[in-house]
């Protein structure tokens, strides 16, 4: 099936060219345009308040005087032409050319613990717009913090609760973070990090590296060895986070990995 395309109503207040062409990699629902990509599928009060934060931070980053070329840089987002972040649940970004998806975890951790330290400056308080979200990524990440009643009857939802059972409430420190960092970073012509598509969660940053370490040995093909690293019960509610955000017909594979957690000191 061919990824759905922006409307002229979209391209013309993003003020882009009528020939998008879709872009590989990620779900396969983002386009290029011009000089921006463009992603389907985001919340406009979310984007409200999160674009302009990554904006003065792709700005501040690419424009530090102590940079080198391959430090840390996130993708710029790009307001419409009438000033929303959002058009028809379309958003924009600029073009990165020459990048490629980066799937090294090494690098790719490396990559978060950058971010998020930015973040915690440029974000010191939770945002109150986190509330109103009601995506299954939001939902799943509140039953994981034991936020929010597990009231399904499945698979993902029994493997859920056995673990949410042996965990005791969460006292690290939050703050905001990428909670889907895995495949959203590319490498630039330099070999900088690009952070693209930030999914925003307020949660210990310990949490957002176990899902990357998760996402990146399940689906990547990263050493499973990794899932030793990060502490027992953020691995744990990585795997409670996303068996049930992506709802799938077999938890094996998530069962085994929380078999393995569920050894770590």
């Amino acid at each position: 099936m061919l990824p759905s395309l922006p409307s002229p109503r979209v391209l013309d207040l993003f003020a882009v060219p009528d020939d998008p062409r879709p872009l590989p990699g990620g779900q396969g629902a983002s386009v290029l345009a011009g000089d921006l990509v463009l992603s389907p599928g985001r919340d406009q009060e979310t984007q409200a308040w999160l674009s302009p934060v990554l904006a003065r931070l792709a700005v501040r980053l690419d424009e530090d005087p102590h940079r080198t070329a391959r430090d840390l840089r996130v993708a710029m987002p790009v307001p419409a032409r009438d000033g929303t972040w959002v058009v028809d649940g379309w958003a924009a970004s600029r073009y990165e050319p020459g990048t490629e998806a980066c799937h090294d975890l090494e690098v790719l951790r490396r990559t978060g613990d950058l971010l998020h330290a930015q973040l915690a400056v440029a974000v010191p308080r939770r945002p109150a717009a986190l509330d109103g979200r009601v995506d299954r990524w939001a939902v799943a990440e509140r039953v994981a913090f034991g936020e929010a009643p597990l009231d399904r009857d499945d698979l993902a939802a029994d493997l859920a609760r056995s673990l949410l059972a042996g965990l005791a409430p969460a006292t690290a420190p939050a703050g905001l973070v990428h909670a889907d960092l895995a495949g959203n970073v590319l490498l630039d012509l330099a070999g900088a990090p690009v952070v693209i598509d930030v999914s925003p969660a307020w949660r210990p940053a310990s949490w957002a590296d176990a899902v990357c370490v998760l996402d990146s040995v399940l689906w990547r093909g990263a050493d499973p060895a990794t899932l030793d690293d990060p502490p027992r019960e953020d691995l744990l509610r990585a795997v409670v986070f996303r068996v049930l955000s992506d709802d799938p017909a077999d938890v094996t594979a998530y069962a085994a990995v929380a078999e393995r957690a569920q050894r770590i000191p």
